[in-house]
């Protein structure tokens, strides 16, 4: 294998000029070469795998960046039969930043192969922006005295005299010392007298770099000093006994409110203790200040490393420095967390909080799955990994009941003096027709009656709907006209918005380009005034406020979506507010269903349970039952018992009807009994390739093209390709979109039909790989 396209005016390498080779992963979209592309090593320059550096390709004057993935000896050139003079050679380091670690190598290659990404792209991911461009970066030149001294001493100048009286003034042991410290003790300035010295043999110089910049942690807990209930005493010692015996995955499957916390920071505080570094993972940046927060109220002595994308570039950078210079032994964050340089043989332990969560799925290339990743890298380190929920993903708990992969661990009950809420399902629909229910907008009398009581009686409620805006249609009052609005680039309809102040402003927003237009006032086809309905969080909020103008005076009621909150500290302040009790009713979407612990709330409320039940997408089912538990095990935390009313039109769906039951398994067993029956995930495994074009007949053509190039390959009955046909949302921001599927009896049997694919050319040409043919392996939505 040789580089790419080697520069005609270039002069030939020869195996003279390399002291040794390395493949190289260059950061472009080359997916060629798995391991990376081959150069030498100049004479003198330190290379190890794991280092950034600079690097010629093609025809490019300038260099491009790469990770160096491994070294190659010259007996493996012989035995490929490449010619050393054809291997053009590393220019430079690209930075001082430490190696990454093998472990972390090894990963990506994986990562690469298994997720269908070029491998140059994959190592540039985990490397955060911050850090490769050294933002909030600090150099420091430091000074120590070099003995012997010339004996006798060269003609000094006044200056040189001080700073070297100076020197002698420090005690050894605080060697080296700062320039600025050692100038300003000897009364000069500047450093032209330091580099006269050094140049004349009496001091040495280094320069060091620092990055002085510490991220927010979560405040306002106590460690709360429990006791272990019988499952959880089972569970804890469970997992230690395999903390010294390698790999192992196991599944932590318990009830909202069973203490699925404390079980990991009993497991986590063995790890520590045997001076080994433990990563805790959470789906949503807005979770890890709380997280951090239980953490190291129960380990003062722990050093802990935060690492999410809602940090600023220099907090990402100094975290990430201290990772990978050993200094953290708790590593704590949302997905990319996962990429953490912890040093090889230091990981003892990874745990991975609401596992189920679709937000440790990554939606841009490389399409990792968090989760999964967790596990491989968990596999490579050669440690445990815990993976925590009450509503398992459905592929881990068929791992864990079916194929028996995973140790299950259960807690059934929840912690010593908790109960599980009471549930009233609504039919919305029916409840409606009842006398006297004219004026019911969102908020239903049962839902009414259980908000007011809850809060007569100094309680907290949280309200869930997981549909952002004020309304989700814009159209005709007359259903004979028929005419909705929909975005002029997306094959979907356009949400009304609506302003928080006084003048309460509207607007629509496509929310899958962004495009954003006045809501206007008539219909274009039959002059009618339009009209808003459907539901959403400001329309939600609006109702609150109007029964509930106590709240607003007081500044006790607040809505939570992403439209609301710029930031994870703005979301961390308002969840400040909530626990003291500032807040008395939060409502907002899928953002507060997640991991919050707040012993307040005594009352939850699903707005409408129907959000996500007939979405096109086989997992439908599965997110429904995940959304309402989760928000519904929010309540009953505390002292006094918890209630909880969903609003659906649909109580008689087995996802509905199941949560409120809080039987995930009995959920479980029907639905994996309907997947296997029509084929689809876990008992098979699924790939997606969508191609995208802005002309619709070449997007089919191009489809049908790569459908083509697939069928051939296909070993056996074991591999089927479905379609190509229409994405359930057929364009998005002005690209039409097809797909195809590919589905496999094992993780394997797909791995190894892709590989074949990118080795035989099938993505190439205009089917290259990129903005135009998107690969997403094991997709959690197939929107």
């Amino acid at each position: 294998m040789c580089s790419l396209f080697p520069a005609a005016d270039d002069p030939p390498s020869t195996s003279d000029d390399a002291e040794a080779y390395v493949r190289v992963a260059v950061e472009r979209g080359v997916d060629r070469y798995p391991a990376g592309l081959l150069y030498g090593i100049p004479h003198g320059l330190d290379i190890h795998p794991g280092h950034r550096v600079k690097v010629p390709l093609g025809s490019q004057t300038s260099f491009v960046v790469g990770t160096v993935v491994e070294r190659v000896s010259p007996e493996a050139l012989d035995a490929e039969a490449i010619d050393p003079r054809k291997i053009r050679m590393v220019a430079e380091r690209a930075d001082d930043l430490p190696a990454l670690p093998d472990e972390l190598i090894r990963l990506a290659l994986w990562i690469s192969s298994y997720y269908v990404c070029p491998i140059g792209i994959v190592l540039g991911s985990m490397i955060p922006a911050a850090v490769r461009r050294g933002t909030g970066l600090t150099r420091q030149l430091l000074v120590s005295p070099k003995h012997p001294r010339p004996d006798p001493l060269p003609r000094l100048g006044a200056k040189q005299q001080a700073v070297l009286s100076a020197l002698d003034d420090i005690a050894a042991e605080d060697f080296p010392v700062l320039a600025k410290t050692l100038t300003d003790r000897a009364g000069v300035t500047g450093r032209t007298v330091l580099k006269r010295l050094a140049e004349l043999g009496l001091i040495e110089l280094e320069t060091t770099t620092t990055v002085e910049a510490r991220a927010r942690v979560g405040s306002g807990l106590t460690d709360r000093s429990v006791s272990l209930n019988t499952d959880q005493a089972r569970a804890v010692e469970s997992i230690s006994s395999a903390l010294q015996a390698g790999f192992s995955t196991h599944l932590l499957f318990g009830v909202t409110g069973s203490g699925k916390t404390e079980v990991y920071l009993r497991v986590v505080e063995r790890v520590l203790d045997a001076g080994l570094t433990a990563m805790v993972l959470v789906p949503e940046i807005a979770l890890t200040p709380q997280t951090t927060a239980r953490f190291l109220t129960r380990f003062t002595n722990a050093t802990a490393a935060v690492l999410h994308s809602g940090l600023t570039a220099a907090q990402r950078h100094a975290e990430w420095r201290r990772v990978a210079e050993g200094e953290a032994n708790l590593v704590l964050g949302a997905r990319s967390a996962l990429f953490a340089p912890i040093p090889d043989d230091q990981l003892g332990l990874i745990v991975v909080d609401e596992e189920h969560d679709p937000s440790f799925k990554q939606d841009q290339a490389p399409r990792y799955h968090g989760r999964d990743a967790a596990i491989r890298r968990a596999q490579l380190a050669g440690c445990p990994i815990v993976l925590g929920s009450a509503t398992p993903s459905l592929e881990s708990w068929h791992n864990a009941t079916v194929t028996e992969r995973y140790r299950l661990h259960r807690l059934p009950e929840r912690a010593p003096g908790l109960r599980l809420p009471k549930v009233t399902v609504v039919d919305f629909a029916e409840e409606r027709r009842q006398p006297g229910t004219e004026g019911v907008r969102l908020i239903g009398p049962r839902l009414g009656q259980a908000i007011s009581g809850t809060l007569a009686g100094g309680g907290q409620v949280m309200l869930l709907l997981n549909r952002r805006g004020y309304a989700n249609y814009v159209g005709c009052p007359d259903h004979r006209c028929g005419w909705t609005m929909t975005c002029d680039h997306c094959d979907a309809g356009m949400i009304c918005h609506q302003s928080s102040g006084e003048i309460r402003e509207r607007w629509v927003r496509c929310h899958h380009c962004e495009a954003q237009l006045r809501l206007p006032s008539h219909c274009p086809l039959c002059k009618k005034r339009s009209v808003v309905f459907g539901l959403g969080t400001q329309r939600v909020e609006e109702e609150l406020r109007r029964l509930h103008p106590d709240l607003v005076l007081d500044n006790a009621l607040v809505r939570v979506d992403s439209d609301s909150l710029h930031s994870a500290d703005d979301f961390t302040r308002v969840l400040d507010r909530f626990r003291s009790g500032e807040i008395r009713l939060l409502a907002g979407t899928q953002m507060i269903a997640k991991g919050l612990d707040f012993p307040g709330v005594r009352l939850v409320g699903v707005v409408n349970g129907d959000t996500s039940i007939n979405l096109p997408d086989f997992r439908a089912a599965e997110r429904t039952f995940q959304l309402v538990a989760q928000v519904v095990g929010r309540c009953g935390r505390g002292e006094a018992s918890g209630e909880a009313v969903i609003q659906t039109l649909h109580p008689d769906a087995p996802a509905i009807r199941r949560a409120a039951e809080h039987d995930f398994e009995a959920f479980a067993g029907r639905e994996l009994e309907d997947r296997s029956r029509f084929g689809l995930p876990p008992s098979r495994r699924l790939a997606r390739i969508v191609v995208r074009e802005s002309d619709e007949a070449t997007t089919l053509g191009l489809a049908e093209e790569l459908q083509r190039r697939l069928l051939p390959l296909i070993p056996s009955d074991r591999i089927e390709i479905r379609g190509p046909w229409p994405c359930a949302i057929s364009r998005i921001a002005g690209r039409h979109r097809m797909q195809i599927e590919i589905l496999a009896e094992s993780g394997g049997e797909l791995a190894k039909f892709l590989a074949e694919a990118r080795s035989y050319g099938v993505f190439t040409g205009p089917l290259a790989l990129g903005e135009r043919v998107q690969i997403d392996v094991d997709p959690t939505s197939l929107m």
